[in-house]
């Protein structure tokens, strides 16, 4: 039988966004969203905009300037049943809850043997690349990813950003989503009903033999567009799109780097002591004799976010970066 055709329509990852909320909330009364402007003013990105309208003050809150505040509120909520969506205007800022998500939603279960679940989803914007300087463009999701207790999400398609939100509802545990400021004006055709994502797995959104390049987020559009690039030389990479931070998907990225025996990391956030150091040392623990050449990476410079473009542009990861690494690992050309 030939497969049933899905209807698609073309949206934002902002629309995407908003859509898996209000659907969401439409299925189970127990859904709220709270945070910073996300009911008169609509969202600082404007992802909440009309959801006041929609579904009154009850259900869209708008909160104090107090991070650690409305975090533990929503902690409160879950654990009194109720099934809150947290939106930190930016990852920078939930450094101010910090105390609230590392503290309590990610031990609670631990620390009280098994009895009480913190059924928490918090939303923040990540990332560099809109001018907004130091204090505001930082790339903390693999700070978080070093939590026990804690699920990580990165969405960085606009149907990831549509449905990785109902199965983070449903998940028992905290949840934190990171959603890259760069990508909610990114548009592409996505299912009209939406699909359920699965939150546990690395995809695969090119197939290559040659270099498996793993990535995240924004970096996922940079990566692409640099193995487009490095296809005309003959070099075919292979993307990995993590979607998910903790935990990793051990088994899709082992299998891709046993195929490619090469590996190149991409990261917008720093090097040092960061993601793509566990991720290097993951496929060196396990996949020494695999390697044809040392695993490479590709991150942010090692300084605060440049305001000026020019300075914030040559201190992120750009394609240009990831076809010069890729061009210099060992015995890529044969």
């Amino acid at each position: 039988m030939p497969e049933r055709e899905i209807a698609e329509q073309k949206m934002s990852y902002r629309q995407a966004v908003r859509e898996a909320m209000r659907e969401a909330m439409n299925r189970d009364d127990r859904v709220y969203l709270m945070g910073e402007d996300v009911g008169l003013y609509g969202g600082c990105f404007n992802v909440s905009e009309g959801m006041l309208e929609e579904f009154g003050k009850e259900r869209i809150i708008d909160t104090p300037l107090s991070e650690s505040g409305f975090t533990g509120c929503g902690i409160g909520a879950a654990l009194g049943g109720m099934r809150p969506i947290v939106e930190i205007m930016t990852v920078n800022f939930s450094l101010l809850a910090s105390d609230q998500i590392i503290n309590t939603a990610a031990i609670l279960l631990h620390m009280s043997g098994g009895q009480f679940n913190v059924p928490i989803v918090i939303r923040m914007a990540t990332g560099g690349g809109k001018q907004l300087a130091a204090q505001h463009s930082r790339s903390l999701e693999g700070w978080y990813s070093h939590i026990p207790g804690l699920k990580i999400l990165t969405p960085a398609t606009v149907e990831d950003a549509r449905g990785m939100l109902w199965p983070a509802l449903e998940d028992p545990d905290p949840v934190l989503i990171f959603e890259n400021t760069t990508l909610y004006n990114f548009e592409e055709a996505a299912p009209v009903n939406g699909t359920q994502v699965d939150i546990t797995s690395a995809k695969v959104r090119r197939e290559g033999s040659h270099v498996s390049i793993i990535t995240y987020g924004i970096g996922l559009h940079k990566s692409l567009k640099a193995a487009e690039m490095l296809s005309a030389d003959g070099i075919e990479a292979e993307v990995i799109d993590l979607r998910v931070l903790r935990p990793l998907d051990n088994q899709t990225i082992f299998e891709s780097v046993r195929k490619t025996h090469r590996a190149v990391i991409v990261d917008e956030g720093w090097k040092s002591v960061g993601l793509s150091a566990e991720l290097s040392a993951r496929i060196t623990e396990n996949l020494f004799y695999e390697l044809d050449c040392p695993v490479e990476r590709v991150c942010a410079a090692e300084v605060p976010a440049p305001y000026a473009g020019h300075l914030e542009k040559a201190s992120l990861p750009q394609p240009e970066n990831i076809v010069e690494t890729v061009r210099q690992l060992g015995g890529i050309y044969g």
